[in-house]
């Protein structure tokens, strides 16, 4: 058995397959092995992923990342035959009178840069979905703050993917391409030795360019000439002893599954007006921002909240969904809205965590002392793996620029933390 290789990348969630994806593609003649602490490929945060992506961003830096990873899965779908389950739902982003009024500005620039958009009114919003639209004299919604839906856009360059044939693809081609992965192996800690060893008893010391050589797992030691670290939310548990900083924690977030087992929520899920898909797009609320995916192969809700303050930062191994938080926090929210909801509960749910940036919230690739750090995607981990694949293998190759799906270039150190160059998020949730 190989126990030294060119590259060990810790992690096979959807960044770490990815990654290793991307540079066993470039560098085919490397060794290059992925680990991974749970017995199966994406079984972590990845899994736990409600699976939506957009290409309808401000920042350049979100809209590059995302166009050419949705635009590479396309092409693996309708070009190449491999079955991600793809659906077009877009995204129904439902705004104020005062949040629309700020945010047409930002809409109009995007609609320069060529992204589409279409605006429902109220009426239409009423008679498409059913959405209650006012709240006058209702004290209830008053007391909770919510805020009346005075337009909705409609982004129809956005969907749902299937996570587990997602990574079926990046894990089956790297092994075919002769990459290997070893299950049920969790990384304790990262080798640390002089770039030039000497012998002496406790080096590496300062004065001797300590680097990282490789990992010691349960299963004994692995060394590597480059290790890349994408094990997500688990990342500073292994730099902290390291003394790098990465800006990354983790958040939990938790999603509930509510069937459509009523003919109201029957004809909101098959909303016929807005996409191919036949359904209601991916639909988030005004403030408080309440989101819900259409599951139709489920006849379902997938109900969620992004929840920021006080939410701890917490390193949960198998963190659990809180009945509490559907039933006095996402279920009063989400009948003022849509009535057709009163009186459900919850068939299912589960929760994961973000592995949040909080720097910028966007992605975090850098090189430091011989480790590479693929992380800190804060929730669009599916969205951008591709890019994020192809731009860790730029670094592990040293080049500049990444070429990503499309052929456009990216300048590896803007995801850096020494040259870093971010354009801020102005359409967010």
């Amino acid at each position: 058995m190989t126990t030294e290789y060119d590259v060990v990348v810790v992690g096979a969630g959807i960044l770490g397959l990815a990654t290793a994806y991307h540079i066993k593609r470039e560098n085919p003649d490397k060794e290059v092995l992925v680990v991974e602490k749970r017995s199966a490929a994406g079984q972590g945060n990845t899994a736990k992923s409600a699976a939506m992506f957009r290409c309808f961003f401000y920042s350049n830096i979100n809209l590059l990342l995302t166009s050419s990873t949705v635009d590479f899965y396309q092409h693996l779908q309708e070009e190449l035959n491999v079955d991600l389950k793809i659906r077009w739902t877009g995204y129904l982003w439902l705004f104020s009178r005062e949040k629309y009024e700020k945010i047409r500005p930002v809409l109009a620039e995007m609609s320069k840069m060529g992204l589409e958009y279409k605006i429902y009114e109220t009426e239409e919003l009423e008679n498409t979905i059913g959405i209650k639209t006012c709240f006058e004299g209702d004290e209830e919604a008053k007391l909770m703050g919510l805020e009346e839906a005075h337009v909705g856009i409609f982004i129809p360059k956005a969907g749902s993917l299937d996570v587990d044939a997602l990574v079926n693809f990046y894990a089956s081609k790297f092994v075919e391409m002769g990459g290997k992965i070893r299950f049920s192996t969790e990384v304790k800690s990262l080798i640390v030795e002089p770039e030039h060893p000497l012998g002496i008893p406790g080096e590496p010391y300062f004065w001797q360019n300590p680097v990282v050589r490789g990992v010691h797992t349960n299963n004994g030691s692995i060394r590597a000439k480059t290790t890349v670290l994408a094990a997500g939310a688990w990342i500073p548990t292994l730099l902290d002893q390291l003394g790098i900083e990465c800006y990354i924690k983790p958040k939990k977030r938790q999603i509930f599954c509510v069937k459509a087992s009523t003919e109201q929520l029957r004809k909101l899920l098959y909303a016929k007006d807005f996409g191919p898909e036949g359904c209601i797009p991916f639909t988030i609320l005004p403030k408080p921002s309440v989101y819900f995916k259409p599951a139709i192969e489920e006849e379902a809700f997938w109900i969620s909240y992004g929840d920021e303050f006080p939410r701890a930062f917490l390193l949960e191994e198998e963190p659990q969904p809180e009945e509490n938080f559907y039933e006095y926090g996402i279920y009063q929210v989400l009948v003022k809205y849509f009535p057709q909801f009163m009186g459900q509960k919850p068939y299912s749910a589960f929760a994961g965590l973000y592995a949040i940036n909080t720097l910028d919230g966007q992605p975090l690739i850098f090189k430091e002392n011989g480790l590479i750090v693929v992380g800190g995607a804060s929730g669009s981990g599916i969205m951008k793996a591709d890019a994020i694949g192809r731009i860790a293998a730029a670094l592990y190759r040293e080049e500049e620029y990444a070429e990503l799906f499309g052929g456009k270039k990216f300048r590896v150190s803007d995801l850096g933390l020494k040259k870093r160059r971010i354009t801020p998020e102005k359409f967010i949730i």
